[in-house]
């Protein structure tokens, strides 16, 4: 009897079912009671099993593919009201996942959270519809920022965020599904356009495609891309202006210098399509500047910068520098590299141009800079604090475009030109011209700040026929002019300008002859042209004595 009554319930269960396939819209009630409690679940299982679709409609691999008689034969129970049933049992429709909630991203700015992701003109994503495998598939946001989905046709998503659009692919499913779980996943991002402008080396817009639909460009990597920042970018004050669907602009102040100082990964704010970053200007800071300039996303040390020089150094004008180390051997050579890549500083800058001069104000120095707003903004270096303090601030560091001026000083004493002569920036060797009574007459090369006695030593020393009392130095001037002084020089005096003054780039140094020597040289001018006749009159004695012996 028991094996006769749960094959008759069955029998009743599955009639009913089939009367539900004929009608989908109006929900099925269960029976108030059931003997049997594994018939119910059966029941239940059996009639939840099929999708709940009320019309038939094409699918993501073939659209025509389904017909009405497939559809329905396939369809089944959508809004099924809970069953209690034991507590090791439960229904499968309590077992169904629920749409995944997407959380927001981390914030990278303190008082101002990251926008989730929104959808746009070429993203690919995934739509998972539970139990309907044939309308769930990839696809690609169209040009006009709308869905093509089968059944539910087109929906608009662009500007809107996974979560809104889940939303409104469950809404548009609603007409032909029951309580359809829709989920959404992002597979691949779109190319990215992003706008930079303000102090970076390539202002401009970049596409930045991305195939980790996990990850986002961030900040600090577009100003990679865009060439690095320039020497004078306001790190504290960058702004990223965002479109937001609403047509409101979103403004996010941003502050790398944390990032630089204390390492916050959250000023490193993640990007969005449409973007658009502007980093100003500000002042030179001398002490910042060297932090800045090691900074990561700062401007390739290695590229040649061109720069110009003028004032006092030995040859002003353009140059293309690098960060290399420019050894000047000689006054008004170019400085060869001799080194490793270091930062272009104004000391490089004074190598390359031959060395600075004598006569230069090296506490005044002055670095010209253009904005990328075509202003100019004009900073001092005191190169004298450098060489007295060790002052590294002081030796600024240089970007493309910059005018370096090297003013004269006014009245520069011995002491400190001594010491400007032996400074790095300074030429290795001067040239010397010593001319008249000396050994090997001519140019000699000496070190910077040499004494008159040891130019002249280094021509060999005096000659036999040398005054070595005094000498004439002849010094050409900063201004043009020319000066011809007489000097009384002594060899055991020290570097003064008295007695042994020091010598200068193309100075020259004449040595006059003697008195006796003179008086030699007139003698001998005079009694030449006697003993041109004294040889004429003896030339017929010598014919004689020649053929007379014969």
């Amino acid at each position: 009897m028991p094996r006769q009554r749960f094959t008759h319930l069955l029998k009743a269960n599955l009639l009913k079912a089939n009367l539900l396939k004929a009608n989908l819209l109006k929900p099925i009630a269960l029976p108030t009671a059931q003997p049997i409690l594994g018939l119910t679940l059966f029941s239940a299982v059996a009639i939840s099993a099929y999708p709940a679709f009320s019309n038939p409609a094409p699918t993501f691999g073939d659209p025509q593919s389904v017909t009405s008689g497939s559809v329905a034969s396939r369809s089944g129970i959508a809004d099924l009201p809970p069953t209690n049933l034991s507590p090791n049992l439960s229904s499968p429709i309590a077992q169904v996942p629920s749409t995944p909630r997407i959380n927001p991203p981390r914030s990278a700015v303190y008082a101002q959270p990251e926008a989730p992701y929104t959808l746009g003109s070429g993203d690919r994503i995934r739509i998972d519809i539970f139990q309907v495998p044939q309308y769930s598939g990839e696809t690609d946001v169209l040009i006009d920022g709308t869905l093509n989905l089968p059944l539910a046709g087109k929906i608009a998503v662009g500007g809107m965020t996974l979560e809104q659009a889940t939303a409104q692919v469950s809404a548009a499913y609603s007409q032909y599904l029951r309580r359809p779980l829709v989920t959404m996943s992002l597979l691949v991002r779109r190319p990215l356009e992003i706008g930079i402008a303000g102090e970076v080396n390539r202002p401009g817009s970049y596409t930045v495609t991305q195939t980790n639909a996990s990850q986002f460009p961030t900040l600090t990597e577009l100003i990679k891309t865009a060439g690095g920042m320039t020497r004078i970018a306001d790190v504290r004050n960058i702004q990223v202006r965002r479109p937001q669907l609403s047509g409101i602009e979103q403004v996010i102040n941003i502050d790398l210098w944390q990032l630089i100082q204390t390492g916050d990964l959250r000023a490193d704010l993640a990007l969005r399509d449409g973007d658009t970053i502007f980093i100003p200007a500000t002042t030179v800071n001398l002490a910042e500047a060297p932090i800045l300039a090691a900074a990561s996303f700062a401007g390739d040390a290695d590229k040649p910068i061109n720069i110009a020089i003028v004032g006092e150094v030995f040859r002003p004008g353009t140059y293309s520098v690098t960060g290399s180390t420019a050894i000047t051997a000689q006054a008004g050579t170019v400085g060869q590299v001799n080194g490793g890549i270091t930062l272009p500083t104004v000391t490089r800058a004074i190598q390359v141009a031959g060395g600075i001069k004598p006569l230069a104000d090296i506490r005044r120095v002055e670095v010209r800079r253009l904005t990328r707003a075509g202003t100019e903004q004009v900073f001092a270096v005191n190169l004298w604090d450098l060489l007295q303090a060790g002052d590294l601030r002081q030796d600024a560091i240089l970007q493309e475009g910059d005018t370096v001026v090297i003013p004269t000083a006014t009245s520069p004493s011995a002491a400190e030109s001594a010491q400007i002569a032996t400074a790095s920036f300074s030429p290795a060797q001067i040239r010397v011209n010593v001319v008249g009574e000396v050994t090997t007459p001519g140019v000699v090369q000496v070190p910077p700040n040499t004494p008159l006695n040891q130019a002249i030593l280094a021509a060999g020393g005096f000659n036999n026929r040398a005054r070595r009392g005094s000498i004439e130095l002849i010094r050409l001037n900063p201004d043009g002019t020319v000066v011809k002084q007489k000097i009384d020089i002594d060899f055991a005096q020290g570097i003064n300008e008295t007695n042994n003054p020091a010598m200068r780039n193309d100075d020259v140094v004449i040595v006059r002859r003697s008195g006796i020597a003179s008086v030699g040289d007139a003698l001998g001018n005079l009694l030449t042209p006697l003993n041109s006749v004294f040889s004429i009159l003896q030339a017929p004695f010598r014919f004689i004595d020649i053929f007379g012996n014969d």
